[in-house]
């Protein structure tokens, strides 16, 4: 069997076995075909019209669910804003709710799937695509109904005055983060996005400010890419974020840090939380800096370190990739829902942000975000919130955490599968990398019991290759962490989805 259908096969077989939809229900097609038709459920009138607000998108290449569109403008160009304002930061979220009825087709099926699935052959949409792909999305020169954020920030970019109306949007331009990276980069001021994306720059920088003064931290470890090739196969890359895409992200959290705040004032609502750092995962990371000769004084806080380290040196990627699992257990929090107490229950807040967070801002990828965003725009107009979502509420994070939990198997498995696919058959060949992760004396003596080997036992961690970009488990006697080594492949396995390597 030639390369490119061994993968597709194993991703097929991979599809069957997670029981991952290949398509949507006659009757989920036909409510998405019939709504579209009539323009949509509920919406009516009243949207303030925001069209000549020259909106622009920016996601990755080839994105066709366009949830979010951004306008950045200084405070001096809205008389609206208050005393001390600096910034307005205008943000359009798709109005999934307008396409969507409570109950219907649609619904019961969106809360089935949770979330889009990612795979290099193909999406696992959320929502149909008539909706997802067309009338939902936030596409360029389309008229479309949105939620439309408006965030006012001071000059420290702290946020003054937030709120949320529905409305009419129309985005101007289309932007793929290496568009908006270059555009920032030639001080672009001209054309659609133009003097906008300049603020954006300006805008991200200090929110990055302001999150590292609340304790939390924006870790920017390279990520392992799917690449397609010519041939029909796929190949795979380590590909570092653009600072554009910090910038970007720091709107999406900070209008979710505003839609908490609603939140927490009207008593309602759905929070992601992440606990605070279990104190012997911060002592063993501590351990990991001294062990990879990073100087980390004990006066300097976990959040101050991090943006000194540089991913492209491979100690400090191999730092940051251990940080990665320093906050774990990251959940949602419903409440004031039907059967509920109002108020935001204790130990709510998102600790790697520093600040109480809501998932508010990608509709058409996340089914919670839907809810989130119709809590807020009952809150901002006066309204009760309604039935349909207070009756929601309360099992949203029973939905999400078991949609989500299939979402990262899957796209775990897939990464194991092109992994396998890239290295079948070179078995006993050696190959250029570097240690990310080592299990500690503690880990290694738990897991030696669990399997009844002795204390002779080899050492586990994680290696990363420079070429292939493959991430993959490997043994070694004593494994050293952050340095170059020479991997020897011990097993690629496409149909166990499974590549293992050995070091010494």
């Amino acid at each position: 069997m030639d390369p490119a259908a061994t993968v597709t096969g194993a991703l097929a077989a991979l599809r069957r076995e997670m029981e991952i939809p290949e398509s949507f229900p006659a009757a989920v097609l036909a409510e998405a075909e019939a709504v579209v038709r009539d323009g949509g459920v509920g919406v009516g009138d009243g949207r303030v019209d925001l069209r000549d607000v020259p909106f622009v998108t920016i996601d990755p290449p080839g994105s066709m669910d366009l949830d979010q569109a951004l306008h950045l403008e200084r405070a001096g160009d809205d008389p609206a804003a208050p005393a001390g304002a600096a910034f307005v930061v205008h943000y359009a979220i798709a109005d999934v709710g307008a396409f969507v009825a409570p109950g219907g087709a649609i619904d019961a099926e969106v809360h089935e799937r949770g979330t889009t699935l990612y795979a290099p052959d193909g999406r696992t949409p959320l929502h149909p695509a008539v909706l997802s792909e067309g009338a939902a999305s936030l596409l360029p020169d389309e008229e479309r109904p949105a939620a439309a954020w408006r965030v006012v920030l001071d000059a420290r970019g702290e946020i003054l005055d937030a709120t949320v109306r529905r409305a009419v949007v129309r985005s101007t331009r289309r932007l793929t983060y290496d568009e908006a990276q270059a555009a920032i980069d030639a001080g672009a001021s001209e054309g659609a996005g133009g003097a906008a994306l300049l603020l954006l720059r300006e805008v991200g920088e200090l929110r990055l400010a302001r999150e590292r003064e609340r304790g939390g931290v924006s870790l920017e470890v390279p990520e392992q890419e799917i690449v397609p090739r010519d041939d029909g196969t796929f190949g795979l890359a380590f590909r570092s974020t653009l600072p554009a895409e910090g910038w970007n992200a720091q709107i999406s959290l900070l209008t979710g840090i505003a839609a908490a705040r609603l939140m927490r004032a009207g008593g309602v609502g759905v929070f992601r939380a992440l606990p605070e750092a279990d104190p012997r995962d911060l002592a063993r990371l501590r351990r990991t800096a001294r062990a990879l000769g990073i100087d980390w004084p004990r006066e300097t806080a976990y959040a101050d370190l991090v943006p000194t380290l540089d991913s492209r040196v491979p100690r400090h990627a191999a730092f940051l990739n251990e940080a990665t699992s320093l906050f774990r257990g990251a959940s949602y929090e419903a409440f004031g829902g039907t059967g509920q107490e109002p108020g935001v229950p204790d130990g709510a807040a998102h600790a790697a942000i520093g600040a109480e967070y809501a998932h508010v801002t990608a509709p058409l990828r996340r089914l919670v975000d839907r809810y989130g965003t119709e809590v807020c725009l009952a809150l901002c107009a006066g309204e009760d919130v309604p039935r349909w979502v207070l009756d929601a509420l309360p099992g949203l994070p029973r939905t999400m955490a078991r949609t989500g939990q299939r979402a990262g198997s899957y796209e775990r498995a897939i990464v194991d599968v092109v992994e396998a696919a890239l290295l079948s058959g070179r078995e006993g060949e050696e190959f250029d990398g570097v240690v990310v992760d080592v299990e500690d004396d503690r880990e290694r003596d738990r897991r030696l019991e669990r399997e009844g080997g002795d204390a002779s036992g080899a050492q586990r961690g994680q290696v990363v290759l420079t070429d292939p970009a493959v991430r993959a488990p490997v043994e070694g006697a004593d494994l050293p962490l952050g340095d170059p080594v020479r991997a020897t492949l011990r097993e690629a396995s496409v149909a166990e989805r499974r590549v293992r390597f050995t070091v010494g």
